[in-house]
């Protein structure tokens, strides 16, 4: 039973998510909770799954790269691409899908930076994105004189960002935000399909494994994982619309403001199983242990309500790092890695 719960991250996953679910009902059901732990509450909640999920597929595709790969400027790539697309969807006049395209390969452009630097110049990953975390933060507040773009063309955005009634299914069921099937199920297909079922896919799990081995076998290391760094950058992008029509604006620190938006993307990545040695990782457990987080800091802030409880979503948050980095330690040491 240990060595399924070690090995079988999936599983564990789910077991530890109905567990969250069915304490936090509980509480709910005996009066513990400001407001019940509802269905409608959980589906309501959702909104905050679609930026951390999207992100967490971010780290998992430099993570598995190997050689120390991490990116800690996708916050940052959040907030200037946000501005960026804030300028040509809210002020220039582009139509929507133009200025997505655009916050895509502007996003994509950071991380060719991050990529150019790791992969071929030989930079520590930590270092580089960490210097380019500063550089993309204060681009991006000094754009607009540290101001947000909120003209009405971005306004009319959160309309976006709502919820809606799934077709076939009783009114009573929860109400679900849109951006689950705008932005986050067609990203997990297609990271997904490219993971498991691409030539690129494969060189990139055995880059991330032993990316001396691959070179032996031709596969052009350096440029797998570039186009590693540049795929979580056109994520990124993707983000920054994301949090656009969340907000309603387009704001300097969307990406960066509190503990930003890296350290959540990477704490749900090492959660979902993807080794921080590289060469191993899946799209499941990313998007599980997302979900995990969501509802579990959704129940902490119905527990205590107010400034408390969200730093206790934080000391919950450093929780699960702790817990998940020591799971992989054990896992590869005792089995050799995760399924």
């Amino acid at each position: 039973m240990l060595k399924i719960a070690l090995t079988q991250r999936i599983a564990l996953l789910v077991l530890l998510l109905v567990a969250v679910v069915l304490t936090m009902t509980t509480l709910s059901q005996n009066n513990y909770l400001s407001a019940p732990y509802s269905p409608s509450y959980m589906a309501s909640t959702l909104i905050n799954l679609v930026p951390l999920v999207l992100l967490g597929l971010a780290q998992l595709l430099v993570i598995t790269s190997g050689r120390g790969g991490i990116d800690l400027s996708v916050g940052a790539i959040v907030s200037l691409t946000g501005m960026v697309f804030g300028f040509a969807y809210g002020e220039w006049g582009w139509s929507l899908f133009p200025a997505l395209l655009l916050a895509v390969a502007f996003g994509a452009l950071c991380g060719a930076l991050n990529g150019v630097l790791v992969a071929y110049v030989g930079f520590p990953a930590l270092i580089t994105t960490l210097a380019t975390y500063y550089a993309f933060r204060s681009l991006a507040l000094v754009i607009n004189d540290q101001q947000p773009i909120s003209t009405q063309p971005i306004q009319d955005l959160y309309s976006t960002a709502a919820t809606v009634q799934l077709p076939f299914l009783p009114e009573s069921f929860p109400r679900v935000p849109l951006g689950i099937f705008t932005f986050l199920i067609p990203t997990v297909i297609v990271v997904w399909l490219v993971l498991a079922r691409t030539t690129w896919g494969r060189r990139l799990y055995a880059v991330g494994t032993n990316d001396v081995a691959a070179e032996w076998t031709g596969i052009d290391v350096r440029r797998t994982r570039f186009t590693a760094y540049v795929a979580a950058g056109a994520i990124s992008g993707l983000v920054a619309v994301v949090t656009v029509a969340q907000f309603a604006s387009a704001r300097p620190d969307a990406g960066v403001s509190g503990t930003g938006m890296a350290l959540p993307a990477i704490t749900i990545a090492v959660l979902g199983g993807v080794a921080i040695t590289g060469g191993i990782g899946r799209v499941a457990g990313v998007v599980l242990a997302a979900l995990l987080i969501v509802w579990l800091n959704a129940g902490i802030l119905l527990a205590v309500p107010g400034n408390t409880g969200s730093q206790l979503q934080l000391l919950a948050l450093g929780a699960v790092l702790v817990f998940a980095a020591l799971l992989n330690g054990i896992t590869n040491r005792r089995y050799g890695g995760t399924q």
